[in-house]
């Protein structure tokens, strides 16, 4: 029987569901969101804490900023509030209201910012928002997920640990790329405990990661429109982007069979759906991705029927599987 005394201390770390029978081949796909966090940011945002408290960087009274889409600022909400920090979370308009309430009863001050960037989009407007935070703001301390090494180290010493405990045969492993920490440590992990693995990214459409344009995008989680500092492209194989409609159909597939997961989970599930697909024969492939989140944050966004038709057209859920690379599902109550 599991007894915490901090809610950092609790996380599953070894569910996986088989997916077969929505990407048609052997896929196993490793569920991150079963702590209190709710997403797999919570290993990270551990990690760079305990970075900055070894070093001396934050001390008790200290307060935290971190800029973040939603995820991370509720990760870093839960463990300041389990250790005493203040917290301000730098968001824009595109953080679920679900994140930011949650943020908001964990003690933590949310400012949303609305007017892009010229050139570096919303995320670059964050960035300059929390370095002035941190200026005006003595005793403050900016983690900066982008750049900080924990933020990868945190994967390497167990997310692709994990992996490879439970797949010992693996043969690729896709990873969905944002800050790009968790795609980096369990690369990083991966090449150099079992080199023939092939890391597969999942970014999303319009994403400026891996030099691609950039383009709106109003799913929070994956896809950056600056390019993150701690990316090492050298540890990349191969890079699948998804289009935003995509994550919704494979998201709705996959509530349509129980599994309530988040837009992030989406993209990555869509991404190893279309690379399978492309290298034909599989069938003995041992492949895992990796789900960084749950839907429950996503209820007003993803699972509204209303919000995708003002976002992406009516009709957008209605394409046939052979747009998006997920099978066709029977309907519920279908042996």
């Amino acid at each position: 029987m599991p007894v915490i005394s901090a809610p950092e201390d609790f996380n599953v770390d070894d569910l996986y569901v088989d997916l077969q029978w929505i990407s048609g081949r052997p896929l196993h796909l490793k569920c991150e969101g079963f702590n209190f966090a709710g997403s797999i940011k919570l290993k990270a945002a551990a990690e760079m804490i305990a970075r900055a408290e070894r070093s001396g960087e934050l001390r008790p009274g200290d307060g935290l900023v971190e800029s973040s889409s939603g995820n991370m600022g509720v990760a870093i909400s839960l463990l300041a509030g389990s250790k005493g920090y203040r917290f301000t979370c730098v968001t824009d308009s595109r953080c679920t209201l679900g994140a930011r309430r949650l943020m908001e009863a964990l003690g933590t001050e949310v400012h949303v910012i609305t007017e892009p960037h010229p050139e570096d989009g919303l995320l670059g407007a964050r960035i300059r928002h929390v370095k002035r935070l941190v200026a005006e703001r003595p005793g403050h301390v900016w983690l900066n997920q982008y750049l900080n090494p924990g933020n990868w180290l945190a994967h390497f010493q167990t997310t692709g640990p994990e992996v490879l405990k439970s797949f010992p045969e693996l043969d690729v492993v896709f990873v969905g790329a944002g800050t790009t920490g968790t795609l980096m440590g369990t690369a990083r992990y991966l090449r150099h405990t079992k080199p023939s693995v092939r890391i597969v990214a999942v970014d999303s459409v319009g994403s400026v990661t891996f030099g691609t344009p950039p383009g709106p995008r109003s799913i929070p989680g994956l896809g950056t429109g600056v390019r993150p500092q701690i990316l090492d492209e050298s540890y990349v194989d191969d890079v699948v982007h998804v289009a935003e409609p995509d994550t919704l159909r494979t998201c709705r597939a996959l509530a349509d069979r129980g599994f309530l997961f988040g837009g992030s989970t989406g993209t990555v599930v869509s991404g190893a759906v279309s690379w399978l697909e492309r290298h034909g024969r599989t069938d003995g492939m041992t492949a895992v991705a990796i789900a960084p989140d749950l839907g429950d944050r996503y209820l007003d966004t993803i699972y509204n029927d209303q919000w995708v038709e003002e976002i992406y057209g009516a009709g957008v859920l209605d394409h046939t599987a052979r747009d998006t690379g997920v099978p066709s599902l029977p309907s519920r109550g279908t042996p």
